[in-house]
């Protein structure tokens, strides 16, 4: 078995440290959600702090960790009876994105109930982490089934397991830390508020502390055991502390007036809910007792309020989780501290570092063997010097022209019309579906029809490869007419590898939505263009809904452009929105050409999941760009080209006023689709509905569409 990593051997982090710590001291704070880049510790200090939990005592032989003074009533192990209790380490359970349900949540054993005729369950990996910490590592790539599954057990404590005539109930409480790269994705807002505590880990920036995390990193390589050895000490130190603050929680007092600060805070920041005022209560309580105090203070008020609400007031998915601080301490002042009652005296204050260096100060850089965590390290932002320090000037009209804050003038293009400004986008509104027609077998999410490995069962079928899902009642059909004559003597069925079907689901899928934007001239009327913004931004908080890939290719002046690869990160889809300018002609065939491009280069990557092109124009062709010739021409044989190869399409018709040309509806007949215009786009609208995006052309085997039943 490999030496982990020691947690107080990680350079930096304090936030990160901390949110841990309270979390071991305090397991009903509720979890922590890392948030950062990518080589910033966040694996390797989540993997080091069960080293820093005190040992569990459990029932000798029980598989689901029940305690010997208060064993689980319903525990199927148990009854346990009374006697001695055995002592084991803290565990911490990894879930891996690509695990199956029965891998979570445990199933029937297949083997014992058709070789032996008896219901025998096997535990899940929430019965290995009842009790210890249940790591997920990249959890916001997590399967939505998996996500409903872990909702229902941090909720309840418990898990339920009602399948293949299997009825069982466990006890389930653990610690949940995910970890995630917001580039790839957000969490679902239901998820994302049963972590407790959020924190946001950056690389430093501050080339001392860089060299620490290097240092640190290649002794540990060079000799882990020893490594470790040499931090055991401060590992030793911080393991009593938790083990100390553990004792002295129940003796903290919350008073009236720290209760005040707390729903005040809440109230003042619009969090949804009370999970947030229960969560920020019991931080601070946690944190009094990490600095050996008995009463909640502001500061412990304070610092949780910045680990607690980021991530609860956040009112759509693009908005950047935070909290003002000004605001913050403008609340909190509203109410003085209550005076303690024979408090002992306090220890430092935890938000400074949470456990000392190897010669027992803080983060020692002279320390032995400095280096960093596996992931890397730090996150303590530069504080001056090198250029990255900068200021921008306090007036914009003052910065340098070529500076992302000099405003963006009109410029005059090659093609003719000069670069509008970009506009902000027209508030977002809920819209109607659009979906893939035909059955796909995509990723999950909830947008078309998919066979699925979870959802509906709508039949049985013979195993293509390893069988993956048991259809239990059409196996043991199958196999029942044989018994005699292969002998079967006992209660078991008799069962060959012929007799095993596999159960076919259909759920939804979710699939790649990319969207084509005109950005031309024709478009830079600024009132029209915020609304055409507002439809984009509205079908993209969609596309997040339904756990879809997005892209953005945009087309103006000569040529069109991939603005965003196709992405899980809606995030960065509607940045890159909010930032588009307008004006210049309308390359309107060069967008069509370059969606069929990037369609092309994604089909090899990810053949899986099925397309679905959104064309955002008023359907005017100005401009053939480098390609040459007649613009409508080109346009209409782009369209052609992609309803030839079976992508499925939607026009969204921008075109406005009382005299309308048409020239939206005849690209949509071009490429198969349906046309909606902007306010058609709307779920409320009196329009008709928009099921499913039809494509009237027959295509290759493999991307054939056909419409949904």
């Amino acid at each position: 078995m490999s030496t982990p990593y020691p947690f107080t051997a990680v350079v930096g982090q304090t936030d990160l440290r901390l949110a841990l710590l309270l979390n071991a001291v305090s397991p009903a704070v509720g979890g922590v959600l890392v948030r950062g880049e990518k080589g910033t510790a966040k694996s390797t200090a989540v993997r080091a702090l069960s080293a820093l939990l005190p040992q569990v005592d459990v029932v000798p032989g029980c598989r689901f960790s029940c305690a010997p003074a208060a064993p689980d009533p319903d525990c199927p192990d148990g009854p346990h009876g009374a006697g001695p209790g055995g002592a084991r380490p803290a565990r911490m359970v990894e879930l891996p994105v690509g695990a199956s349900e029965d891998r979570l949540v445990g199933a029937l054993d297949i083997e014992r109930a058709l070789a032996e005729g008896v219901k025998a369950f096997e535990p899940g990996l929430l019965a290995d982490a009842h009790r210890g910490i249940l790591y997920v590592d990249e959890v916001n790539l997590l399967h939505d089934h998996l996500i409903d599954l872990l909702l229902d057990a941090a909720a309840m404590g418990a898990s339920y397991v009602e399948r293949e005539g299997v009825s069982v109930r466990h006890a389930a409480r653990f610690l949940l830390v995910g970890t995630m790269n917001p580039e790839e994705g957000e969490l679902r807002p239901q998820l994302l508020d049963r972590f407790g505590l959020t924190v946001e880990v950056a690389a430093s920036r501050e080339p001392a502390q860089r060299v620490e995390v290097v240092r640190r990193r290649l002794s540990y390589e060079d000799d882990p055991a020893g490594f470790a050895a040499r931090w055991s000490g401060d590992e030793s130190e911080v393991r009593a502390r938790v083990v100390a603050a553990r004792a002295l929680l129940p003796q903290v007092r919350l008073g009236d007036n720290a209760l005040l600060q707390i729903a005040a805070t809440c109230a003042g920041f619009e969090v949804d809910g009370m999970r947030a005022d229960i969560v920020m209560a019991r931080t601070a309580t946690a944190l009094a007792a990490w600095a050996g105090r008995t009463a909640v203070l502001k500061e412990d008020v304070r610092q949780a309020a910045l680990l607690a609400l980021p991530h609860r007031r956040r009112r759509n998915p693009f908005d950047a989780p935070g909290l003002d601080e000004d605001k913050l301490d403008e609340i909190l002042d509203r109410f003085p501290d209550e005076e303690p009652e024979n408090d002992p005296d306090p220890e430092p204050d935890p938000g400074t570092d949470p456990e000392p260096g190897p010669d027992g100060g803080p983060e020692n850089p002279q320390g032995p063997d400095d280096g960093g965590g596996p992931d890397g390290g730090g996150g303590v932002p530069p504080q001056g010097g090198g250029p990255q320090d900068a200021q921008p000037p306090a007036d914009p009209a003052e910065a340098p022209a070529d500076s992302p804050e000099a405003p963006r003038q009109p410029s005059a293009q090659a093609d003719g019309g000069p670069e509008q400004a970009a506009v902000r986008a027209a508030e977002p509104f809920r819209t109607k579906m659009l979906s893939v027609p035909g059955l796909g077998e995509g990723a999950a999410g909830r947008r078309s029809r998919a066979r699925t490995a979870h959802g509906r069962t709508t039949g049985a079928q013979r195993p293509r490869g390893q069988l993956t899902k048991l259809h239990l009642a059409a196996t043991v059909h199958a196999a029942a007419p044989h018994q005699k004559a292969r002998g079967r003597a006992g209660r078991g069925l008799v069962i060959r590898k012929d007799d095993l079907r596999q159960a076919t689901r259909e759920g939804r899928e979710g699939n790649l939505v990319l969207f084509v934007v005109d950005a031309s001239g024709s478009m830079a009327a600024r009132q029209r263009m915020s609304a055409v913004k507002g439809a984009v931004l509205s079908l993209l908080l969609d596309a997040y809904q339904r756990r879809d890939k997005v892209g953005l290719i945009t087309f103006r002046g000569a040529a069109a452009q991939l603005a965003l690869p196709p992405t899980s990160s809606v995030d960065a889809a509607a940045a890159r929105l909010e930032k588009l300018p307008t004006g210049g002609r309308t390359p309107l065939g060069s967008g069509l050409l370059k969606a069929h491009e990037v369609l092309r280069i994604e089909r090899l990557r990810d053949p899986s999941r099925r397309p679905l092109l959104v064309v955002v124009t008023d359907g005017r062709a100005t401009s053939a760009g480098a390609v040459g010739g007649d613009p409508r021409e080109l346009t209409a044989r782009s369209a052609r080209l992609l309803a030839a190869d079976g992508v499925a399409s939607v026009v969204v018709d921008c075109e406005s006023g009382p005299v309308r040309l048409g020239l939206a509806g005849a690209l949509a007949a071009d490429l198969g689709g349906p046309a909606v215009t902007l306010d058609g786009l709307r779920a409320d609208s009196l329009a008709g509905l928009v099921k499913d995006v039809r494509t009237a052309v027959t295509t290759p085997a493999s991307h054939t569409t056909r419409r949904a039943a």
